[in-house]
């Protein structure tokens, strides 16, 4: 007999068996993943949104007549739509994916200090990588205004159509330092100190300008297309991250190759505020947190909850007519029931902290599976019963830091769409593929027809024997290749518990989200990232996060990089140094550079 379980929007599952129904549960029994949270993947594609716009201007010499506004009307709405069609045949290149934007990001760091000291004398510069949209530069000098970004522009532009070649030059320790001190420049004779290798190498913009740097560049300033480079905000930055240094202004800026691509990243950029959930839930009115109830705990108010009514029942409608039962459960239970279970053993940092009540242990509920079993167990079943399908729009609570909260994607109380199917072995295919056909009958039912689908395997942590592990992969790869979708492996990335199939949806926006546990795929990325610069990474997870720092700082880690929902969203990480502390918060690729940096320096961070 095996069971089968459904969780997080319809969107993963996964399978493992379940021995006969006895006293006590098996240790190889299902739980529901985490809640349901987001990650977009590392494609990054500009889609145009389409905008009706009513109405045009009319002189005070003429009046437009019904039909004249409706032409005009019908050849702005043409002119925007080919407009939009450009853009959504644009697909942006990355720093990984394309050099020379690598090189044209570096530079445009390089020409915007430049460009900073031309018009600031006074400015004092310490360091400007690329990142994965474009580049920054630090300085220490008076606060910018937006203002003085459009004449830092200006100048950046004039300095380019110069096409100044970048000239690579490699001196002694002791001449470093002679130039640096000329220069008055403090923060370079720090970074200089840093540097443990000889010779120290320095680039050119013309015979205007240099800097400590190891490269890569462009050969002339003239590679740059003016037109697309954009400074895009000023924000405060310490010195090395630490809080108790020098408080510097960080110029942010985008660049790529072409105009087109800039316009494309613009709208993507701009889509994506506009569409941001936590704004919409505000401006419509649907939803809130309240700080005077704490943290992470969802108040949906009546515009939000009569939209949840309508989606609930269009949920039980499908899943009643696929032939579940539904069930609902209670929010909390002996601490024993989640120990018999496994999770205490498994999954006890994102549970909350047990309960005294009349001398016996209470817990709230971090997953809902357990309850399922004890209504399967409370009679016997003949074989002709099976299969049997439940359901449940279950709420449960999990613990997460209040650093890590964030909006509806990292919650500490939720509802999520939970399903067991309890089958024989010989039925688990069918029911594999019935489910696979739910899940995209729903993601449609939301305008959702593309998706990305992975199928994750057993990881290093796990309950279970071979053989088990073999038959349930086995099953959901067969229901997969029956149903017809393409599918990558995950190695090593399913649950404690069973394999399972993730599935990516596409947004509007080209965006793929996923829709159960998010460091599964983003530390991974990041992993991966590190990996191919030849950045020595591990992942590490299973703990409360104070006691992975401890672990970390035991083993004298050089840099430890946190995730949560926030840096996901952002495509970010918060650092911590052994040396520096925290770090704050980087871009990838700018965690990635600053890392590359300080091994070609030969320099800690």
């Amino acid at each position: 007999m095996l069971i089968l379980q459904r969780m997080a929007t319809s969107s993963s599952f996964l399978s493992t068996p379940l021995l006969k129904a006895s006293s006590s549960f098996p240790t190889h029994f299902l739980s529901p993943l985490k809640h349901c949270v987001s990650a977009p993947s590392t494609e990054f594609r500009a889609l145009a949104l389409y905008r009706n716009r009513n109405g045009v201007s009319t002189s005070s010499a003429a009046v437009a007549t019904e039909t004249q506004v409706s032409t005009q009307d019908d050849k702005l709405k043409e002119t925007q739509k080919e407009k939009s069609d450009k853009l959504e045949k644009v697909v942006l290149p990355t720093n990984e994916s394309s050099e020379s934007l690598l090189r044209i990001r570096h530079t445009c760091a390089h020409v915007m200090a430049m460009a900073v000291q031309k018009l600031f004398p006074d400015a004092k510069v310490t360091i400007g990588p690329w990142i994965e949209n474009g580049f920054y530069y630090d300085f220490d000098m008076e606060p910018l205004t937006d203002k003085e970004l459009k004449r830092i522009k200006k100048e950046m532009d004039r300095i380019i159509g110069k096409n100044l070649p970048l000239i690579r030059e490699e001196v002694s320790r002791d001449e470093a330092q002679r130039r640096i001190t000329a220069l008055n420049e403090p923060y370079k004779l720090e970074i200089l100190d840093s540097i443990k290798e000889d010779p120290i190498t320095i680039y050119h913009i013309g015979n205007e300008w240099w800097d400590l740097c190891a490269g890569p560049h462009v050969e002339y300033t003239g590679k740059i297309n003016r037109k697309a480079v954009e400074l895009e905000s000023i924000a405060g930055a310490y010195w090395r991250g630490d809080e108790k240094k020098q408080m510097l202004q960080r110029i942010y800026g985008t660049a790529w190759e072409s105009e087109d691509q800039l316009k494309a990243y613009l709208h993507f950029k701009e889509e994506a505020k506009r569409r941001d959930h936590r704004r919409l839930g505000q401006v419509l009115d649907l939803f809130s947190i309240q700080n005077d109830a704490g943290g992470g705990l969802v108040f949906w108010h009546p515009k939000g909850a009569i939209v949840r009514h309508v989606i609930e029942d269009l949920w039980k409608k499908i899943h009643i007519e696929r032939g579940y039962d539904l069930l609902y459960t209670p929010h909390v239970a002996k601490a024993d029931l989640w120990r018999i279970s496994g999770h205490l053993d498994f999954y006890k940092e994102n549970m909350y902290d047990q309960m005294n009540i009349e001398d016996e242990l209470y817990q709230l509920r971090p997953m809902n599976c357990p309850y399922h079993i004890l209504i399967y167990k409370r009679r016997p079943h003949s074989y002709h019963d099976f299969p049997i399908r439940v359901a449940e729009l279950g709420t449960v609570y999990r613990y997460e830091l209040s650093g890590s909260l964030h909006g509806l994607f990292r919650v500490r109380g939720f509802t999520q769409d939970d399903a067991h199917i309890f089958c024989l072995e010989d039925q688990i295919k069918d029911e594999i593929r019935g489910v696979l056909d739910l899940t995209e009958e729903l993601l449609l039912q939301f305008g959702f027809s593309k998706y990305e689908v992975n199928l994750s395997t057993r990881p290093e942590k796990s309950v279970g024997d071979d053989d088990i592990w073999v038959k349930a992969t086995s099953a959901l790869r067969d229901a997969l290749d029956d149903k017809g979708w393409s599918y990558q492996i995950d190695d090593g990335g399913g649950a404690f518990y069973g394999p399972k199939i993730d599935l990516k949806i596409e947004d509007a926006l080209g965006r793929k989200w996923q829709c159960s546990t998010i460091q599964l795929d983003y530390c991974k990325e990041v992993t991966n990232k590190l990996k191919v610069n030849g950045i020595r990474g591990e992942l590490c997870h299973g703990e409360r996060l104070p006691k992975l720092i401890r672990n970390s700082e035991m083993l004298k880690i050089p840099l430890m990089a946190v995730v949560g929902a926030k840096e996901v969203e952002t495509g970010t990480v918060t650092v911590r140094s052994r040396f520096g502390g925290d770090l704050g918060t980087m871009a990838i690729d700018d965690f990635v550079s600053t890392i590359k940096s300080a091994i070609e320096s030969r320099a800690s961070i």
